[in-house]
């Protein structure tokens, strides 16, 4: 199941999202493509941040490494969702809240991570905590708006319209599932799923807090 649409806020441009689009494709064609010591350097390596004389630059990473991607597939994927998703979360804060609602949704991400595997050496990259956060945040703010997607039935492919709340329901028990297998010996794999789970439960929990406070609509 394959999300390509939703009901989007009419008469409204979501320029903060188009730009974190824009960053991250720009940063993985740019900087990252093919240079494994980019991602070494600017990935979040969790036992970093615990290690005398690193913390400085280990909390960096935190910010540079959610602009990062292991692939196209890891790119295209997350900004599929962003594209999808935030344009709704930055309509609902307006364009400055939105952009610290991004960030700081993508701080709470990592340090889930980071609080269950503190010993790990393996290079964390990608936006998908923070986007996470977003659709943690639309669960709660739209939970009815009609999402279309791709429904993959062996060899058909079909075209249909859910509601959000199915969509991110079915998503976030997805990543309970792998992350309780990732706790598992043997089954641990290379995706963050506890940065997922971090970040989807602080936007559903936070969004409110960063809405403004005030009638009518957020355009700053």
């Amino acid at each position: 199941m394959i999300p390509i649409a939703d009901e989007s806020p009419k008469g409204y441009t979501p320029f903060v999202n188009y730009g974190l689009i824009t960053v991250n494709i720009l940063i993985y064609f740019f900087w990252q493509q093919h240079t494994q010591q980019f991602v070494l350097t600017y990935g979040l390596i969790p036992a970093r941040l615990f290690t005398p004389g690193e913390q400085a630059f280990g909390i960096l990473t935190i910010f540079t490494s959610m602009f990062m991607h292991g692939g196209l597939a890891h790119l295209f994927g997350n900004m599929l969702y962003l594209y999808i998703f935030g344009d709704n979360i930055e309509y609902t804060l307006g364009h400055v809240r939105y952009f610290f609602f991004y960030i700081f949704m993508g701080i709470a991400a990592a340090l889930t991570q980071v609080l269950l595997a503190p010993n790990s050496t393996v290079p964390m990259i990608g936006a998908s905590g923070a986007i996470s956060g977003v659709l943690g945040a639309y669960l709660l703010k739209f939970p009815r708006n009609r999402i279309t997607v791709l429904i993959f039935l062996f060899i058909f492919i079909d075209v249909i319209h859910i509601p959000a709340a199915i969509v991110l329901l079915i998503w976030f028990a997805f990543q309970l599932i792998n992350g309780w297998s990732a706790l598992l010996p043997g089954l641990q794999g290379g995706v963050a799923w506890f940065a997922h789970i971090g970040g989807f439960i602080a936007g559903f929990a936070l969004i409110n807090f960063f809405e403004p406070r005030r009638q009518g609509r957020a355009w700053l």
